[in-house]
């Protein structure tokens, strides 16, 4: 039962991202690893709550993958209170560490405005299994321990309490 509100949780994440950042073109979140690594996804989800904040184009087209991510980590803890948890170097790589970036995005989940429609969830379902998990992935899941599962749970499902699902009228 944890296993299955684990994936629940990740696809509502995942769902929530997607709809953010449906409007960059460049940005293709589709996982929680190698999609963040050129900071792109990262710089898109925090520019579409808060455009405000920077200009997306001087990010997007001038600056490096490590140099991208340190922008929106540092936007993020200036603007949004929320600690630089991520070493730009390690989510620079071709597969970081899924737990970490989960952990992360959860974190501006919670911040952020969470309305998450049907229709990016049915997306998200219809993405191909493995864009979702890689192999890795699902070895790495199976290697977990209960613990570890019950914890992102909890603190993926204590702030996903005031998500709001809009149903299509």
């Amino acid at each position: 039962m944890a296993g299955l509100q684990q994936t629940n949780s990740e696809m509502i994440l995942l769902s929530w991202v997607r709809q953010s950042t449906r409007n960059y073109p460049q940005v293709n979140v589709i996982n929680f690893t190698s999609s963040w690594s050129d900071g792109l996804a990262f710089n898109a989800l925090l520019h579409s709550h808060r455009p405000d904040l920077f200009d997306w184009n001087a990010v997007a087209s001038q600056q490096s993958p490590v140099q991208r991510l340190e922008h929106a980590f540092n936007i993020a803890r200036q603007h949004l209170g929320i600690e630089k948890l991520l070493d730009p170097e390690d989510v620079a790589t071709a597969c970081p560490d899924k737990k970490s970036i989960l952990m992360y995005v959860t974190s501006l989940f919670q911040v952020l405005p969470q309305k998450v429609t049907m229709e990016a969830i049915r997306e998200v379902e219809m993405l191909p299994r493995h864009s979702r998990v890689t192999r890795e992935e699902h070895i790495e899941v199976h290697e977990q321990h209960f613990s570890q599962e019950v914890s992102f749970t909890f603190l993926l499902s204590s702030c996903c309490s005031e998500v709001v699902v809009s149903l299509p009228t």
